[in-house]
C-alpha cells in the first residue's frame, strides 16, 4: 500500500477519514489524498470513453448524413486543425494537399469527411478498451492519453477562412499580449519581472462595496487596462468579443452592473487578478463573466490555427510561411473548482454563453455529477447551501472539447479546450505512484487559470492548489505529436508562466493568498487585487455582550504556534476553573473552545487530557474527524453539564455547521478566517442559550486571542478602522468591546 504525505502525517491512498454525517468518507486538507467518497468513486471520471457508448445530447450516438458531413466540411471542423490535441501535424506533402482539394472542388459529389489514413501518434495503434476491461490502477493514465476517435479528421480547405468571423484580428488584449508580443518589447518586461521591479497604484472600487485595489504593473508595460478602468465598458458590446459570444452574452447580460464594470477590465486585459470579496450573491456574475472570457480566448485562438491552416494550403511554397499560432499542447483553460456542484455551475454557464447545436455525452455527465435533490433545509447558512449543495465530491476531473457545431464531454486532457478539476483530483493525476507513468504535459500550455472558491479549498489542503500551479507551464517531456514549427516563440523560451492569466475568486484574503499574489502571479500584463473594507463581523451577532480580545507578543510567523500555546495555557486555561459553576439542574459551564487549525487542536487536546491544570475539567472533543456517534455523545454531555468544556475544531463547523446547545462562554484559540464563524459562533450559540433561559445575557461573552500575524482575520472581525491600533497600540494589549 502506497504512503502519502499529507500536512497530517502520512495514509495510504484513498484512506478515508470519515467525516460523521454519512456522506462518505471525506479527505480533509492535512490528511493527506483522502477524497470525500474514498477510493472507489475517485475513479468513476477517471475511465475511459468509449466512443460508441453515448453521443449526442440525448445520449444516443446517431449516424450522421451526407448532408452533415458536407456543413461539417464547410465548418471546417476543429477536428482539422490539429492543434496538438493527440494528433500530429498533417504529414502530406502541400502540392499532394493542394492536388487532392482541386481534384474535390472539381467534383460535383458532396465533400466528405476524410478518413485518417496514417498513425496520429504514439497510441493510435490501441483500440480503446471498454472501461470494464482497464485496470482500476490504469484509469488515470487512460484519462490523460485515451485517443482519438476514430471517425475521421477534416483536412484544411483553402475556403476556410471564409467560414471564419471576418474580424481582422481586432482583438487588441489577445493580439498584444498572446498572439503577436513584440520580442524585444517581452524580452525587457520579463527582465524587470526577473528583477522584482513592480510599479504599485491604486484603483477605485466599485460602488456598491468599499475597499483597496492594488495594482502592480512593469515599468514599459501596455496601460491598456488603465484607460479602460476610467472608462469601463457597460455591455457585452463593448468588448472584443467573437461574434457568436456577443450575441448570446447581451441576452444573458443586456448591461453590466457595478460589480462587472469593475471587474471587466482585469478580466479581459489578461491581468493577473485576485478578488477577495466573491459571495453568494455575486457568485453566478463572477461565474458569467470568467466563463465568458475562457471561451473568448478559445475561440480566438482556434480560429487563427484555422486561418494558419487556410493560408497554408493556398501558399505556393507553405515551407517559407512562419506561422506561430499555438501552444506545445491544446489545453489552454484550466478551471481549479471545488465541488462537482461547481463544475455543473461553470459548464451550464458554458452552454448558455455558446449555445451549441450537439453536446456528446452529456447524458454521462449528468448521470455523474448532476445532483439534484436538496440535502439540507432552508434555514442552514446560504454560503454552506452553495458549497454542499448538490454533488459535494471533490475528486473530479473533466475535459471539455470545442468544435464550431459540438461540445464533446470526458474528452481526454490531450484533445480537450477546458480542463476542469478540483486539486485534489487533478494531483492524483499528476503525482503518480509510478514515476513512469508521472505526466503533467497537459498543462504545459495553460493560458488562462481561473480558481474559484479559493477560499473553501483553504479548508482543504491547499497544499494541493500549490501543487497544481506549480505544475502549470513547465516545458514538456515528450512532443505529444507537437508541430514545433507552429508554437509561439514564448513557449519554446520556456517564459509561458509570465504570460499565464491567473484569475483567483475568494470570499477573503489569507496569507496564503497574499503569497500566491507575490509569488506566482508574475504576467506581464500586471496584477491587481481587490481587499475589501469591513465595519466588523462583532457589529452583527445581535447580542449585547462582552467582547474581549486579548494580544499576545509573537516575534516571528514560525515561532507563533509556540507562542499561542504558551498565551493560552499560562494566561487562559487558569481561568477557566475560576468560572463559576451554575446551580443543580442548570446546565454545565458551558465553555466552548474554537480552534481553526487541526493541528492545534490535537495540540490542545492532549494538553487537556494529560496536563495537571486540567485536572478539575472535564472536556470533550469535536473535530472533523470524529465519527457521528462520538459528535452526538459529546454534544449531549457538553448540554447537560457532564462536560465543562468542549473542544471545537474550525473544519468540523466548515463542513458541518454542527447546533451546539449549553454554549454560555466562547474563547476563541484563534480567530476564524471566515467571518461568518465568528457570528454564528457567538450570535449563534450564545443568542441561542439566551433565548431558551439556560443563560442570562450578562452571564454570556467572547473572548479571543491574537498576535500581530493575525491582522487579516483581525480586520474582518473588529473592522478596518480598529485592526491597525489593536495591532500597534503600545499602553495595552486587551481590548474590550460592549
Amino acid at each position: 500500500m502506497a504512503l502519502i504525505r499529507g500536512k497530517g502525517g502520512f495514509r495510504s491512498r484513498g484512506q478515508g477519514r470519515g467525516r460523521g454525517s454519512g456522506r462518505g468518507g471525506r479527505g480533509r486538507g492535512g490528511a493527506g489524498f483522502g477524497s470525500r467518497r474514498g477510493r472507489r468513486d475517485s475513479f468513476t471520471t477517471a475511465r475511459v470513453e468509449d466512443p460508441e457508448e453515448e453521443g449526442s445530447e440525448n445520449g444516443e450516438r446517431r449516424e450522421e448524413s451526407p448532408t452533415e458531413l458536407e456543413e461539417d466540411a464547410a465548418d471546417l471542423s476543429d477536428e482539422s486543425v490539429g492543434e496538438n490535441g493527440g494528433s500530429a501535424p498533417d504529414v502530406r506533402p502541400y502540392n499532394a494537399l493542394l492536388q487532392s482539394l482541386q481534384q474535390s472542388a472539381e467534383s460535383d459529389e458532396p465533400r466528405r469527411k476524410k478518413r485518417k489514413v496514417e498513425e496520429r501518434n504514439r497510441y493510435s495503434h490501441q483500440r480503446t478498451p471498454s472501461p470494464e476491461a482497464i485496470p482500476a490502477e490504469n484509469l488515470d493514465e487512460a484519462l490523460v492519453s485515451e485517443p482519438e476517435d476514430e471517425d475521421g479528421t477534416l483536412e484544411a480547405s483553402p475556403s476556410g477562412a471564409e467560414d471564419l468571423d471576418d474580424e481582422d484580428d481586432k482583438h487588441e488584449s489577445f493580439e498584444k499580449h498572446f498572439a503577436n508580443p513584440d520580442e524585444t518589447h517581452l524580452k525587457e518586461l520579463l527582465q524587470s519581472i526577473a528583477q522584482n521591479d513592480w510599479k504599485v497604484s491604486q484603483a477605485p472600487a466599485w460602488a456598491g462595496r468599499k475597499g483597496n485595489v492594488t495594482m502592480l504593473s512593469v515599468p514599459g508595460a501596455s496601460d491598456e487596462a488603465s484607460t479602460a478602468i476610467k472608462r469601463p465598458s457597460t455591455s457585452p458590446k463593448d468588448l472584443d468579443l467573437k461574434q457568436r459570444l456577443t450575441e448570446t452574452s447581451i441576452e444573458l447580460i443586456p448591461r453590466f452592473d457595478e460589480l462587472e464594470r469593475f471587474a471587466v477590465p482585469y478580466v479581459f486585459n489578461y491581468m493577473d487578478f485576485l478578488f477577495c470579496a466573491r459571495a453568494v450573491d455575486n457568485a453566478a456574475q463572477l461565474r458569467r463573466l470568467t466563463c465568458l472570457h475562457a471561451l473568448n480566448h478559445i475561440f480566438k485562438g482556434r480560429d487563427r490555427v484555422l486561418k494558419s491552416n487556410a493560408r497554408l494550403t493556398r501558399a505556393q511554397e507553405p515551407e517559407d510561411l512562419e506561422l506561430r499560432d499555438r501552444g506545445f499542447t491544446r489545453p489552454k483553460i484550466l478551471m481549479l473548482l471545488e465541488t462537482r456542484q461547481a463544475c455543473v455551475k461553470a459548464i451550464e454557464t458554458i452552454m448558455s454563453l455558446c449555445k451549441p447545436e450537439q453536446q456528446e455525452n452529456k447524458k454521462r455527465f449528468q448521470d455523474e455529477y448532476v445532483h439534484g435533490e436538496e440535502k439540507f433545509s432552508p434555514d442552514r447558512p446560504d454560503d454552506f447551501r452553495e458549497l454542499f449543495e448538490g454533488n459535494d465530491d471533490n475528486d473530479f476531473r473533466l475535459g471539455l472539447k470545442f468544435t464550431r457545431k459540438t461540445i464533446r464531454y470526458f474528452s481526454p486532457f490531450y484533445s480537450s479546450d477546458i480542463i476542469f478539476a478540483s486539486p485534489l483530483g487533478l494531483r492524483r493525476i499528476i503525482d503518480n505512484e509510478d514515476p513512469k507513468k508521472v505526466d503533467y504535459d497537459f498543462l504545459s500550455s495553460i493560458e488562462v487559470a481561473i480558481v474559484d472558491q479559493a477560499d473553501a479549498m483553504l479548508m482543504q489542503n491547499w497544499e494541493h492548489v500549490e501543487y497544481v500551479l506549480d505544475h502549470l507551464n513547465r516545458q514538456p517531456k515528450d512532443a505529444h505529436g507537437c508541430d514545433f514549427s507552429r508554437v509561439r516563440s514564448w513557449y519554446l523560451d520556456g517564459n509561458a508562466k509570465y504570460l499565464r492569466q491567473t484569475i483567483m475568486l475568494s470570499a477573503y484574503n489569507t496569507p496564503e493568498l497574499n503569497r500566491l499574489f507575490n509569488i506566482r502571479m508574475l504576467n506581464i500584463a500586471g496584477k491587481a487585487k481587490f481587499q475589501p473594507e469591513y465595519d466588523g463581523a462583532m457589529l452583527d451577532i445581535g447580542l449585547q455582550i462582552k467582547q474581549t480580545f486579548s494580544r499576545y507578543e509573537s516575534f516571528s510567523l514560525v515561532a507563533d504556534p509556540d507562542a499561542r500555546f504558551k498565551h493560552f495555557t499560562t494566561a487562559i486555561v487558569p481561568s477557566l476553573t475560576r468560572y463559576p459553576r451554575p446551580a443543580d439542574g442548570a446546565g454545565g459551564q458551558g465553555i466552548l473552545i474554537f480552534i481553526p487549525s487541526y493541528l492545534d487542536f490535537v495540540r490542545l487536546r492532549n494538553y487537556f487530557a494529560s496536563s495537571t491544570a486540567t485536572a478539575n475539567l472535564s472536556f470533550g472533543a469535536v473535530s472533523e474527524y470524529t465519527p457521528e456517534s462520538e459528535v452526538r455523545r459529546a454534544k449531549s454531555h457538553f448540554f447537560t453539564g457532564r462536560h465543562s468544556v468542549l473542544l471545537y475544531s474550525g473544519r468540523a463547523h466548515h463542513f458541518h455547521r454542527y447546533r451546539i446547545r449549553g454554549v454560555k462562554r466562547v474563547i476563541m484559540y484563534a480567530l476564524p478566517d471566515n467571518p461568518v464563524f465568528y457570528n454564528e459562533l457567538v450570535g449563534g450559540y450564545l443568542g441561542a442559550t439566551v433565548a431558551e433561559g439556560k443563560a442570562a445575557t450578562a452571564e454570556t461573552s467572547v473572548r479571543a486571542v491574537f498576535s500581530r500575524w493575525d491582522g487579516l482575520r483581525l480586520e474582518r472581525v473588529v473592522g478596518s478602522k480598529r485592526v491597525r491600533s489593536m495591532l500597534q497600540e503600545k499602553s495595552g494589549d486587551t481590548f474590550d468591546f460592549l
